[in-house]
């Protein structure tokens, strides 16, 4: 697998903000200038002082760009840009400038965007496409479930061997084929701030998850769960990786179901699993082997890819108990759980074993039956009576960004003695700060995170993870999160 470079889009509203944010790129291969969001686009302006290779781009706006003007206005700058020296020079597919193709030959490349879904019959087209140029053949879909992604890993190993291929899944599901870039046989992968198609920043890319190490023999991990693009476990893991010279890389993978993530996993050849909301309990069906505390929760947290076999645990109550063990005597307390799911599952038998009497508290007052059947515990009513508990822990994603005005339980009903939340996201959640305004003491949801965590990195590679690297670089990626997005906590 030959290691894909790194090209870094740039936009900007005129040719000075293009220029001056072409320049202060740093660390690239490539520099993609899209003149199509520039109001007064210049080939010359934006070539002159160049002091790495670009791709110039004007994208029509009906293949998804904003140049606005007439298709004789744009093929006069594409061709400019090939006449003035440009490195790589992006032309639409469907807009038939096959003089400018023929013309441009290997600098040219020839670009598709589908970004409704998954294009029918991509394989043709790139074969075609291929067909069309000596120059490089760009694909970009969307795909509606991680599992769309597994046709991409196929065109890549098909025209991997000249490597003149670009393969890129926009939007959440699609995050693989930029991380992952060499496995789809991309020549090389886009970074910069345009979020709405999927796009990671540079410094992400290659700080986080150190692009230029990833070789067809790194391992590949991930955390699998409904909404898990904003999570800080990708931070943690690949710092843990990193610190202990591991080879190996974590990423977010969100799945529509649990089917949808075997397909993935399987295509792929993923190393193991973190699972998370909503899959604890569905990927409990789906693996090969569950050890003895997962069978009695009735959820796993943890997979891992042994021989081809897909061995499952549960790290969640050992985590959920390490800032507890400390701070809280749990002997003879009455524990309210707010959820029902495998989480609360967890927490349940935890809490159990700690010698609480447990209660669980779901909307669905059949789930909550069913949790509290586990540790003969017993079912309340959605939210729990006043003066009804001593701990209370939610369980629930209630008041995880970006619901952060959200909380599970009214201010006027904390009356126990500690409140326990497993949102991390924010740090410090609404229900957190009504608990401790009304005297509760409180525990957040990373102390939990970082716990479990720890036991998974072990059990996965058999290391003892550095010392303070995983909480060290969870908060640091939250301080960056609260910054970067527009919320308070």
């Amino acid at each position: 697998m030959a290691t894909p470079e790194l090209c870094v889009t740039v936009t900007a509203p005129t040719m000075a903000d293009l220029r001056r944010q072409r320049d202060a790129v740093a660390d690239a291969d490539l520099v993609e200038l899209r003149l199509d969001k520039v109001r007064d686009p210049n080939v010359a302006g934006a070539l002159e002082g160049r002091t790495r290779p670009v791709v110039i781009t004007c994208r029509a706006a009906w293949e998804g760009g904003g140049f606005t003007g007439s298709e004789e206005e744009r093929r006069r700058i594409l061709s400019e840009a090939l006449e003035s020296g440009a490195e790589y020079v992006d032309i639409e597919w469907r807009a038939r400038f096959d003089d400018l193709v023929s013309r441009g030959g290997r600098r040219v490349v020839l670009s598709s965007h589908n970004f409704n879904g998954m294009t029918r019959d991509l394989a043709g087209q790139l074969r075609a496409m291929r067909g069309a140029t000596t120059g490089i053949a760009k694909v970009a879909v969307t795909p509606q479930r991680l599992a769309d992604c597994t046709p991409l890993l196929a065109l890549g190993a098909e025209a991997s061997r000249d490597s003149r291929i670009i393969v890129i899944g926009m939007g959440d599901y699609g995050l693989a084929t930029r991380l992952l870039a060499g496995r789809f046989g991309s020549a090389w992968t886009y970074a910069g701030g345009l979020r709405d198609i999927g796009q990671v920043t540079a410094s992400s890319l290659l700080n986080e998850y150190r692009l230029r190490a990833i070789s067809d023999t790194t391992a590949i991990y991930g955390i699998v769960g409904g909404s898990v693009m904003h999570s800080v476990s990708p931070s943690m893991h690949n710092a843990a990786f990193a610190a202990a010279g591991i080879d190996a890389v974590y990423l977010p993978l969100p799945a529509v179901d649990a089917d949808d993530f075997v397909a993935f996993g399987r295509a792929i050849g993923i190393s193991g699993a973190s699972v998370t909301i909503p899959h604890k309990v569905s990927l409990f069906e789906r693996v090969d082997e569950v050890d003895a505390i997962a069978r009695r929760i009735g959820a796993i947290n943890t997979i891992r890819v042994v021989d081809g076999r897909w061995v499952a645990r549960n790290t969640d109550a050992n985590g959920f108990l390490h800032p507890l063990r400390d701070r809280v005597d749990l002997e003879g307390r009455r524990a309210a759980i707010l959820g029902a799911g495998g989480a609360a599952r967890a927490v349940a038998v935890a809490l159990a074993s700690g010698g609480c009497a447990v209660r669980v508290h779901a909307r669905q007052r059949p789930q909550a039956e069913e949790v509290a059947a586990l540790v003969g515990g017993s079912a309340g009513p959605w939210p729990p009576e006043p003066d009804s508990w001593d701990l209370l822990v939610n369980c629930t994603p209630i008041g995880m960004y970006p619901n952060v005005d959200d909380t599970p339980l009214p201010a006027e009903r904390l009356t126990g003695r500690v409140v326990y939340d497993l949102v991390y996201n924010p740090p410090s959640t609404r229900l957190l700060r009504e608990a401790a305004a009304r005297g509760c003491r409180t525990i957040g949801g990373l102390d939990m995170l970082v716990g479990q965590a720890h036991e998974q990195f072990t059990w996965w590679t058999g290391a003892v993870p550095t010392a303070g690297v995983m909480r060290q670089a969870a908060d640091r990626r939250l301080t960056e999160f609260t910054r970067n997005e527009d919320y308070v906590v």
